[in-house]
């Protein structure tokens, strides 16, 4: 027989783990999703997280958010792992892949489920339709758990934060949201709760992310405040958008990056960033030049870029 830990333990477990990472004053990281392989709107987003962090003189990690194992695209993880090579980027850390820590996040959700934070839920998309802001339909059912879907319960209240790019950012999670999924009733964990917790274990002080997933951020700070964790910077950067106007991303059949080109993309990447020009080199010796020049001032302001990018 299998005798589980406590959610006391475990939560005690995880504190130790996070009290076993160096705090400093910052930490940034490169989450992709292998939903597909890197596109030039994902190497923007990486050239800034590590820039910014290397400015700062901080420490920058790789983590692969790969909970939703049905939506890996074959080979995307690989691409993933080749472009950080390609662009001699330089982790501080072995790259993690969350789907080697499903029980890590399981452990997060007993405590919430102790502490009466989430309950189960039995809707399905069919019966929500089109409705947008969740009811709190099974919020008072108290179901059973086993194959249902888990949420987290909001309050009334707004949620702000001051994003270094894109300023003040607030939302009432009850009035634009509802109570939100945690786990799907297949079995998935979402990103919202993945996100939290490995940010924290990881020690991450400040996101550096697209402006895609501005929307996301109260969510996620909501999460963070029930677990005790603490506060993060966010700076949400503009999004590189196709000739049809739609943002890149592996949906749109954005094109891969060539990685036999990357010294000239990573200059590209760098100049869509609003950045001082850098010499053509090796991808590394570009990169410590850019650091050496970063000005988050520069960046242009807004959720979208002038121009187009494939």
């Amino acid at each position: 027989m299998t005798v589980k830990n406590s959610p006391a333990e475990l939560s005690s477990a995880l504190a130790n783990q996070r009290n076993d990472v160096p705090l400093i004053r910052y930490s940034g990281r490169f989450a992709p999703s292998p939903t597909g392989p890197l596109h030039f709107g994902s190497l923007i987003t990486a050239v800034a997280s590590y820039c910014d962090a290397r400015a700062h003189q901080g420490r920058w990690f790789v983590r692969v958010e790969d909970t939703d194992i049905p939506r890996i695209y074959p080979g995307s993880e690989d691409h993933i792992l080749a472009s950080i090579e390609a662009f001699q980027f330089d982790p501080d850390a072995e790259i993690i892949f969350q789907k080697d820590r499903l029980d890590i996040y399981e452990s997060v959700l007993d405590q919430l489920k102790k502490e009466g934070l989430v309950y189960a839920c039995q809707c399905t998309r069919k019966m929500l339709g089109s409705n947008a802001i969740y009811a709190g339909t099974c919020r008072d059912l108290q179901l059973d758990f086993q194959h249902q879907a888990i949420r987290v319960k909001v309050q009334d209240q707004p949620i702000c934060f001051n994003d270094r790019l894109q300023g003040l950012h607030c939302s009432n999670l009850e009035h634009d949201l509802g109570d939100f999924v945690l786990k799907r009733r297949d079995g998935i964990i979402n990103y919202q709760l993945a996100v939290v917790v490995d940010d924290y274990l990881q020690g991450i002080t400040h996101v550096v992310r697209g402006a895609d997933l501005l929307d996301n951020t109260e969510r996620q700070i909501w999460l963070g405040q029930l677990l005790g964790y603490p506060k993060l910077s966010y700076m949400h950067l503009p999004l590189a958008m196709n000739d049809q106007g739609q943002k890149l991303s592996k949906q749109n059949l954005a094109h891969a990056l060539d990685l036999t080109k990357a010294p000239e993309l990573l200059q590209q990447a760098i100049q869509a960033l609003g950045q001082p020009q850098v010499d053509l080199d090796r991808p590394e010796v570009m990169l410590k030049q850019a650091v050496t020049q970063w000005n988050v001032d520069l960046i242009p302001h807004g959720q979208q870029l002038c121009g187009t990018y494939l």
